[in-house]
């Protein structure tokens, strides 16, 4: 038998870049109350004493960032009064703004549906599902999501006494022919209190978030089980490392274990393709696996700036589809409309969720409409279509 090791991290919300990714989003979810047209482009750098909120943002409402980055600050469990916020926000440059709201298509006269609305940046997007878990994600990453929400949750629930808002965690699975068979390595590092002993937090962490974490595939007595490696961990946060936006991208997604095309998701509004493409891929991806077609898949859509159809899709069902790719990427085609317009009003992509998203994966809860299968009938019957065409 094969035998493969996958590993997959996961950070907390107080971790130095998430927490500058939830600043982006909550920014943005702001701005999308105000005006659902907003265009956002919100960059956020976290150091010590300082937080730097930069970027391009166009929104007919008034939005007191400052305000939204104290909330946010002290919802994670920062004390804001120990941080001077800096603001530095321009409109969206007026040249992207003309490319974004007059599409190539439109201005060379094509007055089909959804033609107006051009890409907001260009680059590829990749969208990724495996039918070896419920979620359809790679097991390490469902299990080192779970790990981190969890931290979060005692935490905020008093369950464990004396942790603090920094985190992060890490699982090793091992795979035996393409299929998981155990946990082979877990890394839990956790900022706290300088009173707390590393037994005492070894202690809390298998009894109030491991055993909870692995119920459902347990570890066992030979997993190598490491809770603060390093040691001590009591400076954390923004005062022992500088964060930034869009630096935690393997979190945001599939842990490493499939393609990324490179842009980040936090603080940018659905135009920009980087998230709203990556969303629609995802989407596709787990519409194939969730009909059967493939038991893993990668979707790849390529947008240039200013234009509303995509420059290339492609299908990647490594080996293990029912039909092949060719064919699959035909029956996308005559399924989904991949025009950003498109996309943003099937996702429902102008509604303020965002901050939801930015720790724990973008791809984590059934209840995001990038997650729902609705389509799965069309999908079926386009396939059945080109079967019999065949």
């Amino acid at each position: 038998m094969e035998t493969r090791y996958l590993t997959a991290e996961s950070v907390c919300e107080g971790h130095p870049d998430k927490l500058c990714d939830l600043i982006a989003d909550s920014v943005l979810d702001t701005c999308l109350r105000k005006d659902r047209a907003s265009r956002v482009a919100c960059e956020v750098m976290a150091t010590k004493g300082k937080i730097i909120v930069a970027g391009e943002i166009t929104c007919s409402g008034k939005v007191d960032i400052k305000r939204i980055v104290r909330s946010t600050l002290q919802n994670v469990g920062y004390d804001p009064r120990k941080f001077q916020i800096l603001v530095f926000v321009h409109k969206q440059s007026p040249d992207i703004a003309k490319g974004v709201d007059n599409a190539l298509e439109a201005r060379s006269g094509d007055t089909s549906w959804y033609n107006t609305l051009g890409a907001g940046d260009q680059g590829t997007m990749y969208g990724y599902a495996t039918n070896e878990t419920r979620q359809m994600l790679p097991l390490p990453v469902v299990l080192a999501n779970r790990i981190t929400k969890r931290l979060d949750r005692v935490r905020h629930d008093g369950l464990i006494k004396g942790i603090k808002p920094d985190g992060k965690a890490q699982v090793t699975v091992e795979y035996k022919d393409g299929k998981p068979s155990r946990v082979k390595t877990i890394i839990v590092s956790v900022q706290h209190e300088a009173s707390k002993t590393l037994d005492e937090l070894s202690k809390d962490i298998h009894t109030h978030v491991l055993w909870k974490c692995f119920e459902d595939f347990p570890f066992d007595e030979n997993t190598e089980i490491l809770i603060n490696p390093s040691g001590r961990f009591v400076e954390g946060g923004p005062a022992a490392d500088t964060g930034l936006t869009g630096r935690k991208l393997m979190v945001d997604t599939y842990g490493g274990l499939a393609a990324h095309g490179g842009g980040a998701f936090c603080g940018k509004d659905p135009t920009k393709v980087d998230r709203s493409a990556a969303y629609m891929a995802r989407n596709i991806a787990k519409h194939i696996v969730w009909c059967g077609l493939a038991e893993r898949c990668q979707i790849n859509i390529a947008y240039a700036i200013g234009k509303a159809d995509p420059v290339s899709v492609e299908v990647d069902t490594f080996g293990t589809g029912k039909v092949s790719d060719e064919m699959l990427q035909k029956a996308i085609l005559e399924v989904w409309c991949l025009r950003p317009a498109a996309i943003i009003e099937l996702l429902n992509l102008r509604f303020p969720r965002y901050a939801e998203t930015a720790v724990y994966g973008h791809f984590s809860s059934c209840l995001y409409p990038w997650e729902d299968v609705s389509k799965y009938k069309e999908l079926k019957e386009a396939v059945m279509k080109l079967e019999q065409d065949n």
